[in-house]
């Protein structure tokens, strides 16, 4: 008889559902967290992070588990290796991150190898969509941030341009899309320069760009030690006593170094499809939960709320796919995306994977003490020019 109640209560056990927590969703973030290139690593986990602050780190019954791998800069090789060894040995679900686009191209056909949904939360050359039918990017691309700064500076008086571009895909991509807009539209490209992409010395190039008399210099270098280095030069050498404009997208003047360069930032306009100073609830409650991942006195920037929408894409995913992220049918949801940014209305091009956004001509402003990219102007909806730069050249 002592026996009848254990008895009971094994024969419960067996008959109860189990209740085991689901496995985790994997996300496998390669990104640049040593070297130069540092900054770009910390804006996009601090992203990431800042959207599962403010919504949760559980999704459909999933915790969302993220594995950081890093690349110690442009490094292709290195990144291939980590994202082979994140699919084969971490069993991630996405792959996600990608600061620079050397690593990104060298990534995508191990997605496509792996049938890996791969999220770009920074890279900028036009092509990398077009690398792996498992990319999608929720930054930008060079074309798309600069052509509209070359509408801009046509419709608004500048006729000479200098131009200066780090000598890789993304400065190339740049260089292109400035230069065939704006003569296109009546402007005169007086010279231009490409400039290596480690350890550059900007000023013979500065001096060179000085002495062509331009009224403005149209400038694309990575966001960070380089813009600090590059602004440093330009006002050294004069260019901006002399009365030369600075013109470019916004990489040379990141909010995340803005405080830094400090005074000579004055006045500088760029196009860009995010600013600290965007004003909407949705920047609000963004900032809010970057800072409390990151600390108050860290600024979010353009990489940090590409790492926060590339979150999010990731988060709808998994809402819709639940227990099992199949690869073929996350893209489907991830071609088909579209919300409320941080940065405005975002949507994702089904056709090219490519992001379509506003983007913004902002100058710089001091305002409280501080130093921000304040908008003024726009281009709402604007796509990926470079695509259609690819489809003449196919032709």
């Amino acid at each position: 008889m002592k026996l009848i109640p254990a008895l009971v209560s094994l024969a419960a056990l067996f008959a109860a559902p189990a209740a085991f927590p689901a496995d985790p969703v994997k996300v496998g973030l390669i990104a640049e967290f040593s070297g130069p290139f540092a900054a770009y690593g910390r804006q996009i986990r601090n992203g990431m992070k800042a959207y599962l602050k403010e919504h949760g780190d559980t999704v459909a019954g999933r915790k969302i588990e993220i594995i950081e791998r890093d690349t110690t800069g442009p490094s292709p090789e290195i990144a291939k290796r980590l994202a082979q060894d994140l699919i084969t040995s971490d069993k991630v679900d996405f792959l996600a991150g990608f600061g620079l686009t050397p690593n990104a191209l060298a990534v995508a056909p191990v997605a496509t190898q792996g049938k890996t949904p791969m999220v770009i939360m920074n890279a900028a050359s036009s092509v990398i969509t077009t690398k792996s039918p498992y990319v999608v990017r929720l930054s930008m691309t060079l074309p798309q941030v600069t052509e509209p700064m070359a509408l801009w500076a046509a419709k608004n008086g500048i006729g000479k341009v200098y131009s200066i571009v780090s000598d890789y895909a993304p400065g190339l991509d740049a260089e292109s899309a400035f230069q065939k807009a704006f003569t296109a539209h009546g402007g005169t490209v007086v010279g231009s320069v490409r400039v290596p992409l480690k350890n550059p010395d900007f000023a013979p190039f500065v001096q060179r760009a000085k002495d062509a008399k331009p009224e403005a210099v149209f400038i694309f270098v990575p966001a960070g030690e380089q813009s600090i280095a590059f602004i440093k030069a330009f006002t050294e050498r004069g260019l901006q006593a002399a009365g030369i404009k600075l013109i470019g997208p916004g990489d040379v003047v990141d909010d995340d170094v803005l405080e830094a360069m400090g005074a000579p930032t004055l006045g500088i306009i760029t196009t860009h499809h995010y600013s600290l100073a965007h004003e909407s609830p949705q920047n609000d409650a963004f900032r809010k939960a970057y800072a409390a991942v990151a600390g108050d006195a860290s600024r979010p920037n353009f990489m940090a709320v590409g790492g926060y929408d590339g979150m999010a894409a990731i988060a709808e995913v998994v809402k819709k796919l639940g227990a099992r992220i199949d690869g073929e049918k996350a893209m489907e949801v991830l071609k088909n995306y579209r919300a409320e940014s941080p940065r405005g209305p975002i949507e994702i091009d089904p056709q090219t994977r490519d992001i379509v956004q506003s983007v913004y001509v902002r100058r710089v402003e001091h305002k409280d003490g501080h130093f921000y990219n304040v908008e003024f102007d726009r281009f709402p909806h604007f796509k990926d020019p470079g695509k259609e730069t690819q489809k003449e050249a196919a032709k």
